[in-house]
């Protein structure tokens, strides 16, 4: 079994861009994590410069959020230490960066590189879990990537957090009408 915990970071749990849901996805997660103690764990990021093109600041349409070193753009605390089985914890090899180039908007985990400049892409099996925030931007991408790469995908409901409510239950039923099971 194979989980992508998408975009699980403070400004999009309690920060800049704080989204619905967030703090039970996290905690969900954690909970489906710890009963899949075999499970392969990849987690992906935002880490944006200060001049990235998604912030008002510079034309875009988001505050800014997940400045890479601030306390905005790290995974909740949680997974560290809520994680029973220590190789699912987040650390160099399975956190996945996206982001990183100022001029692109980048909501898909897919072409994410870790800090060997590995792509998830490259490591993710045929079949993926995905988890994560939010449902109608970062995680519907990066499902969609990964329907488009010909993987089986779930995407588990009550592990999401959200922009806005209505347009997540919107998506979800989009992704099933693409094949997604919705879980």
């Amino acid at each position: 079994m194979e989980i992508l915990v998408v975009d699980c970071q403070y400004d999009f749990i309690n920060g800049t861009l704080a989204c619905g849901h967030s703090e039970e996805a996290v905690k969900n997660i954690i909970t489906f994590i710890n009963s899949n103690p075999s499970a392969k764990i990849y987690y992906s990021a935002d880490n944006h410069s200060p001049k990235h093109c998604s912030y008002v600041p510079n034309g875009g349409t988001w505050p800014v959020h997940c400045q890479a070193g601030t306390h905005g753009a790290e995974l909740h605390e949680a997974f560290s230490t809520d994680i029973i089985n220590p190789s699912q914890r987040p650390n160099d090899s399975t956190i996945y960066y996206k982001g990183e180039n100022d001029s692109v908007e980048e909501y898909s985990a897919f072409e994410a590189k870790n800090k060997a400049g590995q792509k998830l892409c490259d490591v993710l099996g045929h079949e993926v879990i995905v988890t994560g925030i939010a449902t109608e931007f970062c995680v519907k991408e990066s499902v969609v990537a990964l329907l488009n790469s010909g993987r089986k995908v779930t995407v588990k409901a009550d592990m999401l957090g959200w922009v806005d409510a209505d347009n997540h239950g919107k998506t979800l039923k989009e992704l099933a009408g693409m094949g997604v099971t919705i879980a």
